[in-house]
């Protein structure tokens, strides 16, 4: 058997081997699972005991001498493969670059604005954009056949009247009123529908983020300290902010809430309608009604909502002034929101 052994190392120093397919027939012949070196191995338990030392040590020299040359032989193969692949090619050619994507602006925005109220503890709370009309209407504070409702044109679902495309999130704010206990401290951005005329002021579809906070003893000092800070970290501390007597279903006292305009720098232009002040969103004081129907005591509970329109956000901050831009999927304006996040 030890003469067997000895005759092995001559086979495998003189096995010939000129490409990959040689090579893998090398592999199979003596290393592999099934190969002669393993089958030698299973030979060594029949090997006498007084001859056990020397056949395990040729035994482990003949395995060590197979996978070296195999382990030698594929590496000169894949460098020479490597070298034939470069043969002819013009390193003087420039690189091609690249090209890197950017996230779209609205959802920078959304980013920014979500981060800024994470620092103030606020959570973030989202809902079906397919909605009922309770939860777009009724649970705040719209009775049926009210004129309010008429304030926004809605997609209704053709073969449900009852199902709509949600007008706006405050949707979320009536789950998370029925499903959560206060204090509430949430904020809820998402995408929502109305039937309006396009425009580069309008749009069918938009995105909004809104906020809700319910405790005991909330005022509407509360909520303007909220919305002061908001717009000093987004827009920056020189931001001119004012609020306007407004009216909404759900909020008593309501307000609109009006910053300089970032475009013109207050001279007037068509963003601001060339008043130098742009409406970002509405805000009030939650009303007695909305919290009771939603299952919390007015009495011992109050609290403060708002809403803001992302894409006016959006052109405000970085001077865009044509809100189909956002839809319009022209990468010569995306690209410019490279390196931004």
């Amino acid at each position: 058997m030890l003469q067997n052994l000895d005759s092995y190392f001559s086979e495998v120093e003189g096995y010939e081997i000129k490409d990959k397919e040689s090579l893998e027939a090398f592999r199979l012949k003596y290393i592999s699972k099934n190969g002669l070196v393993s089958g030698l191995f299973e030979e060594f338990k029949a090997v006498a005991p007084d001859q056990k030392k020397l056949f395990g040590s040729k035994l482990n020299q003949l395995k060590q001498l197979a996978e070296g040359r195999f382990k030698t032989i594929q590496d000169e193969i894949e460098n020479q493969t490597a070298a034939d692949d470069l043969a002819g090619f013009d390193f003087s050619l420039p690189l091609v670059p690249n090209p890197l994507g950017a996230r779209h602006p609205l959802s920078i925005t959304r980013s920014r604005i979500i981060s800024i109220f994470e620092k103030i503890g606020f959570s973030v709370s989202d809902g079906p954009e397919i909605e009922d009309d309770y939860h777009n209407f009724t649970g705040l504070n719209f009775p049926p056949n009210h004129p309010a409702r008429e304030m926004q044109d809605t997609f209704f679902i053709e073969k449900n009247p009852d199902m709509l495309l949600r007008t706006h999130t405050s949707t979320v704010q009536v789950r998370v009123m029925e499903n959560q206990k206060p204090p509430i401290r949430s904020i809820m951005p998402g995408r929502v529908y109305r039937n309006e005329a396009i425009s580069a002021r309008a749009h069918c579809l938009f995105h909004q983020v809104e906020g809700l906070y319910i405790d005991k003893k909330v005022s509407f000092a509360d909520l303007k300290n909220t919305l002061y800070y908001f717009v000093k970290e987004l827009f920056g501390k020189d931001t001119q902010i004012r609020f306007r007597p407004s009216y909404f279903p759900f909020t008593e006292p309501s307000a609109e809430m009006d910053i300089s305009c970032h475009i013109c720098k207050g001279k007037g232009c068509n963003v601001c309608k060339h008043s130098g002040w742009v409406e970002i969103g509405g805000a009030g004081m939650v009303d007695p009604n909305v919290l009771e129907t939603n299952g919390i005591d007015s009495q011992e509970f109050s609290g403060f909502a708002f809403g803001m329109g992302i894409e006016r956000i959006t052109m405000l901050k970085y001077g865009i002034k044509d809100l189909r831009l956002f839809t319009e999927n022209d990468v010569r304006f995306l690209g410019q929101f490279k390196g931004n996040i």
